[in-house]
């Protein structure tokens, strides 16, 4: 035989009988309810010869060695060893690590990182806790429950503004300081629809406020700059990734969530009752003086005899049975929604509708809102992944609440001297139609009027839609297009109505303040290239590039006119004077970006990421900016190998972030087109200086942080310390009028914010029937403004009517921002007050009196369940800021505040001069303008939850249900502790971060107590 014949021969031999000795196993593997597990690890054990599961759970496995052993993993579940032995199918059946759970946490772009790995703070809320004690508004639901963020509500109303900040205030450039919200993976539009200011306006709603909470899975807050830098532009306020809920693989369920809640509003007032209406120590005597002083109570002290009221009638000169908190009715929010997820194939859906029905505590005021949701998975192939999101809300609000000043407000009873009660200004106007005038302020409308005859009705369309194709090229080497889209078409009708007490003669059938619609839209498009592999056996890479587009685009159009021609007949065919208002801009954003993860064994990550972003609202040249993070994580517990320390991980991240201006248009001249004269055509030139040298401004950050976990994940500590800097922030400007201009725009801000959060968590109790989970989370935050302008003058931001701009908030170089600034008394020499000849109080310097945000803040939260029963409840604190209160400088101006008593019956003595109280107490207040500034401080009990789960044996022989879940629920329930006598310190009338702190004219503030039913069908 030939000698290579004979080789050939041994060779085809050798493969034959390797082939008799290789082994092949397969299966499928599934989690402990029997649905399939995706992307599992099956491994010969001792060597690198592997598998994964495909989207159906199957594997195919070759085996190389004889008495193989395979070990079966996947993360969140209990690795599962098992000897082969004769078997050629091994079909296996995955327990849950309890440990594990939840160690994986959704990071930037929707990306799932295991949290062991993370360099930076992330925060995890779950949905269940969203939908119970609920919120008109989700976002004011993270109230207390995360460290390093505020929530400020806006008393307004049903579908008010949520103002949230995450370790403290990101600029002083103002404009949109809010978290960046991303749902599922896109980013979503939060703009502010419109705000109350000191002369007026309503709180128009935020872009969260229109999600519904059932929809949510969990809310995850990056807070710091590395968390969120590969978001880029808008990152700098850090981000809340909402996760949506979505149907899963070999699951089907019908869920009906039904909640109902009741809200009362608080009395919080502790005015004195002694002295009633009138003034100088005297009780009206005529029905006109009765008029003038019904919000005046300097009057005599109350005895019971006759008063005359501003009607003519005769009133008891008592206290009034009536207060001005019983105005405002009970409001009733209801709640349904029906959502049906099922499994179909290779993939799954979920369909949600849901309708809110809230009825305001403010009489014939309220909130419609409808939602659908559908979100669908559909594997095309078996590399091949398409999902979708599609979410539609329709919302109408009836006489939304004018807020602030006066007018159309109606709130304006709460400074009714003590006897006066304020049912006898209802209906609120007169048998021809025209308000009823309760004071010597025409400009404080009658609230009984504003409700019954208000015209303020906005709607909104909103479509949110996210389609995401993946191809996954192997197990860790994937390519995903990203499209999500965010439009909404907002209308708008506000009248002046007729018979309104503070217009003319000439005006009284009314005007048409606004009547139109606005379009607003945000398209993002990212392409993703990710993969994962190994360098060598320990060190493992993660790795992802990718490129974003984003363009918003925003158009108004609208018209008005003044007056009516008739009465009632609210249109604008229907008005003498018609104007016009438009209004555009689109703007959009470049962007591309890279992340690499680096993994030694288990212990030590290192990860960068870089994002490059050009601005089209800034000018070429200037408009592009490259922004680093770089983090770190060590893990420890294996090295220390402490029996009772679970866990153990050191972190730290430094991150840039970038930002552009709040509005395009800002570098160029744009001229405007006039209306022509005799035929000419007429135009205008712009008084603002565009600056043709702006550029990205920056933000950049330093975290450190330790996680530590013991007995079993029993005990847990999360402290995080971290220091932010803004650079060359983007603000406006003014300009003396001899330069040809009165504004522009400078780069020249700065602010820093250093902090230190923790988080402790804790499983003090858990058997077989009872556990008690316990949360604590405290922040301190120390803010310093460090540039504003060229010259570093203060930046004024807002300010309540009562103080006519004499007190603001600002920002000040070397202090917190916002800080109060404020009239103090003049002092002499031996720091007592200076008194002038008459005995009244001297005015002194303007001071900072404060920061408007809190220095110390956390919350509480306790969770304890028996069997089928669970209580829960949240404390949460602020300590350290101040607030500007327009009713505390009313009341004292009023006479309403206790404050006032001193001096009543024989006067004040000051230098030697009697000075009646009355004269005192309103110069006073006048001149020392920080008598209005309060403490902000305050302990609440901001949620109680008591549900019981009805056990499973009742529905044994119910072929439709599978369980029901009901629930006591209440929101805002008591105030615990606080240190401003008449007032919220949380409230607030103005949505934007010119008006946190400032106080006076919101809507007051409720308490909700409810009941939360959740079936569960078959």
């Amino acid at each position: 035989m030939n000698v290579k014949v004979k080789y050939i021969l041994g060779f085809v031999t050798l493969l034959f009988v390797q082939g008799l000795m290789a082994q092949t196993i397969t299966g499928t593997v599934t989690d402990n309810t029997g649905v399939p597990l995706p992307g599992a690890n099956v491994i010969e054990k001792g060597t690198t010869n592997g598998a994964s599961t495909d989207f159906d759970g199957n594997y195919t496995l070759e085996l190389t060695t004889s008495n193989a052993v395979i070990t079966f993993s996947s993360l969140g579940f209990l690795s599962k060893d098992v000897t082969v032995g004769s078997q050629t199918v091994i079909d296996i059946q995955m327990e849950e690590d309890a440990q594990q759970l939840g160690e994986v946490v959704v990071t930037a772009l929707g990306i799932s990182k295991e949290q062991r790995k993370l360099g930076y703070s992330v925060s995890e809320v779950g949905g269940e806790g969203l939908t119970q004690a609920r919120e008109t508004n989700v976002a004011n639901s993270l109230s207390g429950k995360v460290s390093g963020l505020v929530v400020k509500q806006t008393n307004s109303g049903p579908g008010g503004t949520a103002k949230i900040l995450l370790r403290g205030v990101a600029s002083t450039a103002g404009g949109a300081t809010s978290p960046l919200f991303v749902i599922d993976g896109v980013p979503m539009d939060n703009t502010q629809r419109g705000s109350a200011g000191e002369w007026g306006g309503s709180d128009a709603g935020d872009g969260i406020g229109n999600i519904n909470p059932d929809d949510i899975d969990k809310m995850t807050v990056l807070k710091g700059q590395a968390a969120s830098a590969l978001y880029g532009a808008r990152a700098s306020n850090g981000v809340i990734l909402i996760t949506t809920k979505k149907g899963k693989k070999g699951d089907y369920s019908i869920t009906l969530n039904s909640n109902v809640t009741f809200e009362k509003a608080m009395d919080l007032t502790d005015f004195q009752s002694q002295y009633g209406q009138g003034i100088n120590g005297v009780k009206p005597s005529t029905a006109s003086v009765a008029q003038a002083t019904n919000r005046r109570s300097w009057g005599a002290r109350l005895d019971g005899s006759d008063v005359i009221g501003y009607d003519g009638n005769t009133y008891s000169y008592s206290k009034a049975s009536n207060g001005y908190i019983d105005f405002y009715k009970t409001g009733t929010t209801f709640t349904n929604t029906l959502s049906v997820s099922k499994g179909l194939g290779d993939g799954a859906f979920r369909l949600s509708l849901s309708n809110l029905n809230s009825e305001s505590i403010v009489p014939n005021s309220g909130l419609d809102r409808i939602t659908v949701n559908l979100t669908a998975d559909q594997n095309i192939t078996d590399k091949f992944n398409v999902s979708a999101t599609v979410n539609y809300t329709d919302e109408r609000y009836d006489n939304q609440p004018y807020l602030s000043d006066g007018p159309k407000n109606p709130s304006n009873f709460i400074l009714l001297a003590p006897n006066v009660n304020h049912n006898i200004f209802a209906p609120g106007f007169d048998e021809n139609g025209r308000e009823i005038i309760f004071s010597n302020d025409a400009y404080a409308t009658n609230p009984y009027y504003i409700t019954n005859q208000g015209v303020n009705d906005p709607t909104r369309k909103r479509y949110i839609s996210i389609l995401t194709s993946k191809y996954s090229f192997t197990d860790k080497i994937y390519a995903m297009l990203r499209l999500g889209n965010d439009a909404s078409n907002d209308t708008f009708f506000d009248v002046n109505p007729y018979g309104l007490g503070y217009l003319s003669e000439a005006n009284i059938n009314g005007g048409l303040n606004g009547k139109g619609q606005s379009s607003r839209s945000e398209l993002n498009i990212d392409g993703i290239f990710g993969a994962s592999f190994n360098l060598t056996q320990d060190i493992e890479v993660d790795a992802l590039a990718g490129a974003t587009l984003r363009r918003n685009k925003y158009e108004l159009v609208g018209v008005s006119g003044n007056p009516f021609i008739f009465p009632y007949l609210y249109s604008p065919l229907n008005v003498v004077n018609l104007g016009r208002s438009y209004a555009y801009e689109e703007k959009e954003v470049q962007s591309g970006y890279y992340s690499f993860d680096f993994s030694y064994k288990k212990y030590f990550t290192l990860s960068t990421t870089g994002r490059y972003d050009v601005y089209s609202t800034l000018p070429e040249g200037d408009n592009s900016i490259f922004t680093p993070s770089v983090t770190g994580a060590f893990v420890f517990d294996d090295i220390l190998n402490i029996d009772a320390l679970t866990f153990g991980k050191l972190r730290a991240s430094y991150a840039v972030t970038s930002g552009e201006p709040g509005s395009p248009y800002q570098t160029s001249f744009y001229y405007t087109a006039g209306n022509s004269i005799n035929g000419i055509a007429t135009g205008s030139s712009p008084s603002a200086l565009p600056n043709l040298a702006l550029k990205p401004f920056t933000t950049d950050e330093v975290e450190l942080g330790l996680n530590l976990k013991f007995f079993g994940s029993r005990l847990g500590l999360d402290v995080a310390y971290f220091t932010k800097t803004s650079h060359d922030e983007i603000q406006n400007a003014n300009y003396s009028a001899a330069t040809g201009f009165n504004s522009g725009v400078v780069a020249t801000g700065s602010i820093r914010n250093q902090g230190l959060e923790v988080l402790l968590t804790g499983t003090p109790v858990s058997t077989d029937n009872f556990t008690w989970n316990t949360s604590l989370n405290l922040t301190s935050i120390k803010n310093e403004v460090l540039k504003t302008d060229a010259d570093n003058n203060p930046i004024t931001l807002g300010t309540n009517r009562a103080v006519t701009g004499a007190a603001t908030t600002a920002f000040v170089v070397g202090e917190a921002g916002p800080q109060i600034r404020a009239y103090d008394y003049a002092y002499n020499s031996d720091g007592t007050i200076q008194y002038d000849s008459a005995g009244l109080p001297v005015r002194g310097e303007l001071k900072s009196f404060g920061q408007v945000l809190p220095k110390f803040y956390g919350g509480f939260n306790n969770d304890f369940s028996y069997k089928n029963l669970n209580l829960s409840f949240l404390v949460d604190f602020n300590y350290g800021n101040k607030v500007l209160s327009a009713t505390e400088y009313y009341a004292r101006f009023n006479g309403l505040s206790k404050a006032t008593l001193a001096g009543r019956e024989g006067g004040l003595t000051n230098n030697g001069v009697n000075i009646d109280a009355q004269t005192y107490y309103e110069n006073e207040i006048q001149r020392i303008n920080s008598k209005s500034v309060v403490d902000g401080d305050f302990i609440k009990l901001r949620q109680v939850t008591l549900g019981y789960s009805l056990p499973d044996d009742l529905f044994q022989n119910v072929k439709f249900l599978e369980g029901i879940n009901v629930s006591l629920v209440a929101r805002n329930l008591a105030i615990l502790w606080r240190k401003a006598d008449n007032i919220d310190p949380e409230s607030s009338f103005g949505s934007t971060i010119n008006f946190i702190g400032i106080e006076g004219g919101s809507l007051p503030s409720s308490r909700s107590l409810g009941l939360n039913v959740k079936l569960k069908i078959k």
